[in-house]
């Protein structure tokens, strides 16, 4: 009898063990095993912005998304031309294997990761690197309902970033001010915050930019639109120029000068690609590649301006 009913406690017991994995009062659904869960979408966002904990896996923190397929790994560590490179998947960067709830990582660069998984809903993932206490959230979508829109303004900063150079390339409207001179920018790693600007006559070749001005830069989200946010540039010398800043794609950007009512569309020139290795690129190139890394960034929200 007592065999019976230690047989039974262990049937009981495995029952419950593997019907779902208890995290923090969250549980994954073992009706779908955390290999075709993760394989079942094509992209994983990853929403940085709500990561917790103080640690960092380098290659989570470089990438917008990363997709697990047929234990091959991949990642889009930039948002121009998301959507294309390796038709939407972006580049190869290691591989992966899954053992009970735990992704084991193995990124070509960066070496070896294993999370602990937690379901979230339906489409959602937490992924806990407990060695350094730090959790990404990821949201899975499919290729063909992916939201670039919102990939792009979430994320505002880093595309910025990922030119050499913004040209001015038209303006319309508005009277004319001082910022007409700025026929350049940059923006840069250093810290999410650094802008340059340059008077140099339109058309210079990018490497032989004279960067005139410095300065800090913020972006502010607008209360009640997705699609734009206001940018305001500090310069050093105590100027400061306020505009509404739309995406027009994924190579040009559209300036509202908010004082003198102007519309400057500046282009992209000199896109840096941030792969997973410094091969095949010029020196300044590799240099802001090994540099940057995502930050959570807290934006003020503001109300828009009423336009005449």
């Amino acid at each position: 009898m007592k065999r019976i009913k230690l047989l039974l406690l262990l049937i009981i017991t495995g029952t419950t063990l593997t019907s779902c994995v208890v995290t923090n009062d969250e549980f994954i659904d073992d009706a779908v095993s955390l290999n075709e869960l993760i394989s079942s979408y094509d992209l994983w966002y990853i929403d940085y912005h709500k990561t917790q904990g103080s640690g960092d896996v380098p290659f989570i923190s470089k990438a917008f998304t990363v997709s697990f397929l047929s234990g091959r790994m991949y990642a889009n560590n930039n948002i121009v031309d998301i959507g294309k490179t390796g038709n939407g998947l972006g580049i190869s960067v290691g591989r992966y294997g899954v053992f009970n709830n735990v992704l084991e990582t193995s990124h070509s660069l960066d070496g070896n990761y294993d999370f602990e998984v937690v379901q979230l809903s339906d489409n959602e993932i937490r992924i806990d690197y407990l060695l350094q206490n730090v959790s990404y959230y990821l949201v899975g979508y499919q290729v063909n309902n992916f939201d670039y829109d919102k990939l792009f303004y979430e994320n505002i900063e880093y595309f910025l970033q990922e030119y050499i150079a913004w040209e001015r390339t038209d303006a319309k409207g508005g009277t004319s001010n001082v910022f007409d001179k700025e026929h350049f920018l940059q923006f840069t790693p250093e810290n999410d915050v650094t802008f340059y600007s340059s008077h140099d006559v339109f058309g210079t070749n990018i490497d032989n930019i004279k960067w005139d001005f410095i300065g800090g830069y913020e972006v502010a989200d607008v209360r009640g639109y997705n699609d734009l946010k206001v940018l305001t540039l500090n310069y050093d010398s105590g100027d400061t120029e306020k505009f509404e800043l739309s995406v027009i794609n994924d190579e040009t950007v559209s300036l509202y000068h908010l004082r003198s009512e102007t519309t400057y569309t500046f282009s992209g020139r000199g896109f840096v690609q941030y792969l997973k290795e410094d091969k095949k690129r010029g020196a300044k190139q590799a240099v802001r590649n090994s540099g940057r890394k995502r930050t959570k960034i807290k934006r003020q929200t503001v109300q828009r301006r009423v336009l005449k």
